[in-house]
């Protein structure tokens, strides 16, 4: 059974070559071809000796993700809806906003966590997908738009750091000069509280930016809205936090889903900045597109957010994107009807 190449960071193609008995500049040469150019054989690469290619051929697999449907939003937001080769399905987000194009990226076909107000785990989980399905979004979408992407966040279907080796070697890639060449703080990786894969990608030596889903200032209403709380409660979460910004120097944003009468009240929003005091952080709200809860009204939205404010932390509103297809945060479930 053949190899998908393009699961294989540069330095770990390059042993593959030392072991095929090929010179290790070879290894470069394919990997820009596959990870930077996104040709579709092996063949179109014009500066390897046929040997070479034939032996490729014989070994490798040059898995190109296959684009089920593409919907256009109103706001120029589009979703792309993938057909695995195990017969899943993921979905990713092109957003436009000015000169920047952000591709949101999924790491796992479904997702386990199960918060209530995402439809990613409604159908449960499936499985990881590897490195080669997690960068294809990347160069599919910049192939089928002709649009180079300028930022990654991995917020789409799936928890990131539960599928951490094939996230960071995702990440390797696209960081990589022959791959995507996307500077490390052009990448987020966003996360509802996994605290081992947050100590764990403090080390990795690429200045990502970290995204946690807070949600609730209080173990209680945070067991209900972000279930891995039980496992890993707020305490332990910030402490991880913690270290995260003084291994790195990396500010965390903290994502608050703002719940119309669930955590959107005025002593919420002076917890939600005490948090984010303490762990030096910056807080990105969003309006719930939830098919299970409502968001607030949007003079509530914004009082909670100059309440914020008035208390000196850094606060935003995300303004929701892709809505009408069903392309906003939470929203994205890897179904052909979706």
């Amino acid at each position: 059974m053949k190899t998908r190449i393009r699961n294989f960071t540069e330095e770990e193609l390059k042993k593959k070559f030392i072991a095929l008995g090929y010179p290790v500049y070879r290894a470069g040469q394919v990997f820009k071809w596959v990870q930077g150019k996104n040709v579709s054989s092996f063949s179109e690469m014009t500066n390897l000796p046929k040997t070479i290619i034939e032996k490729l051929d014989e070994k490798f697999d040059i898995n190109k993700l296959v684009c089920a449907d593409r919907k256009k939003g109103k706001d120029g937001t589009q979703k792309f809806l993938w057909e695995l080769a195990k017969g899943e399905y993921v979905e990713s987000v092109l957003i436009r906003d000015r000169k920047r194009r952000t591709i949101c990226l999924s790491t796992q076909a479904g997702c386990k966590f199960k918060c209530p107000f995402c439809a990613s785990g409604k159908g449960g989980f499936k499985r990881d997908l590897d490195v080669s399905e997690i960068v294809g979004q990347v160069m599919e979408i910049q192939e089928i738009t002709k649009e180079k992407a300028t930022n990654i966040v991995f917020m789409g279907m799936g928890e990131p750091l539960d599928n951490y080796d094939n996230l960071t070697n995702a990440i390797r890639i696209l960081n990589d000069k022959n791959g995507q060449d996307l500077g490390g703080r052009k990448i987020t990786v966003s996360t509802c509280g996994v605290v081992p894969g947050i100590l764990k990608l403090m080390k990795l030596g690429i200045q990502v930016e970290l995204s946690v889903s807070l949600h609730a200032t209080n173990d209680k209403l945070r067991d209900e809205l972000v279930p891995v709380n039980k496992k890993y409660p707020l305490a332990e979460l910030l402490s991880a936090c913690t270290k995260y910004f003084k291994a790195t120097s990396r500010v965390i944003t903290l994502e608050y889903a703002l719940i119309k009468d669930k955590n959107d009240s005025v002593k919420d929003a002076d917890a939600v900045s005490r948090i984010a005091h303490r762990i030096k952080a910056k807080v990105n709200l969003i309006e719930c597109n939830s098919y299970k809860y409502y968001s607030p009204t949007p003079g509530r939205v914004q009082r909670f957010k100059e309440r914020i404010m008035a208390q000196g932390s850094t606060v935003m509103l995300r303004r929701s994107r892709g809505s009408d297809i069903l392309a906003a945060c939470g929203q994205l479930a890897g179904g052909k009807s979706s």
